[in-house]
């Protein structure tokens, strides 16, 4: 994993790559100018720089081995409304990575039941990919997934390629259906309690809206699952990345340093206080 030399200082990189996901969420490629690939590990975030904008934290959506870096993002700030405007070829900055991972190696030999809300797909994606990588050492791979329309699905070509493959389970679910849609309709949680899965022996990594998460935590338990085997990735109110400013501490924790994958007995309790 790369090691950030200085960590308050970006490096120049270039988005050599632009897709539109969704009407608020679009997908950048980058690539780095004059120093080698990041290095990182499933659930880590950069801090993206556009110059004379501002900085955001914005988790790694790519691989973490085989594929160009890769920024999923929604057009939802001061920040990421403007980013959605700059154009291919433009040079942001890139610190990072930080925090912490999905335990995809504790998990191994176990089941891995995967529950994304919304955008929280993006930061699970090179969790999944990894898990598929090494499909073997898996039990049962399943992924929940919980959007608020079709048109917000996002990664809807790989999810029908992951569903091909035969191997992994997988539920889609919508808050609000429009006419042609024949999938689910209703909350992503509710679909915790059909998950095929062997609770004793489940890793759960989950990741979406606060209250999702919460929701999904205490369906997951009353499922069986062990609280120590419940991941949640949080994204609090992160601005210097590195546990300085304080920002997006939680109760004991800074979510940049000590998160943003955090087991689910640190968080017990912690989930009802309100982001500042």
């Amino acid at each position: 994993m790369s090691a950030p030399a200085e960590p308050t200082l970006p490096a120049p990189y270039r988005i050599v790559g632009r897709r539109q996901d969704s009407a608020d969420v679009f997908t950048w490629t980058v690539e780095p100018l004059g120093e080698p690939a990041l290095t990182f590990l499933p659930g880590q975030f950069n801090m993206l720089y556009a110059y004379g904008i501002g900085e955001v934290p914005v988790s790694i959506s790519s691989a973490a081995a085989g594929e160009p870096l890769l920024h999923t993002i929604r057009a939802v700030g001061s920040v990421t409304r403007p980013m959605a405007a700059l154009p291919v070829g433009t040079v942001i900055g890139r610190r990072g990575p930080y925090g912490s991972a999905w335990p995809l190696a504790e998990a191994e030999g176990g089941d891995l039941l995967i529950v994304a809300g919304g955008l929280g797909l993006a930061p699970l994606r090179p969790a999944i990919l990894g898990a598929l990588a090494r499909r073997a050492q898996f039990g049962r791979l399943c992924l929940l997934y919980g959007t608020r329309g079709p048109a917000d699905v996002l990664f809807a070509d790989q999810l029908a390629a992951w569903r091909a493959r035969g191997d992994l389970e997988l539920r889609v679910t919508v808050d609000r259906a429009t006419p042609d849609w024949t999938g689910e309709v209703g909350v992503v949680t509710r679909l915790i309690a059909r998950a095929d899965v062997d609770p004793a022996r489940t890793t759960a990594l989950v990741c979406g809206p606060e209250i999702m998460m919460r929701f999904a935590g205490e369906a997951l338990l009353r499922r069986g699952v062990p609280a120590t085997a419940i991941h949640l990735s949080l994204e609090r109110n992160m601005k210097c990345a590195v546990g300085y400013c304080g920002h997006c501490q939680l109760g004991p924790h800074f979510i940049c340093r000590d998160g943003p994958v955090l087991a689910w007995p640190r968080l017990a309790g912690l989930l009802d206080v309100a982001e500042l």
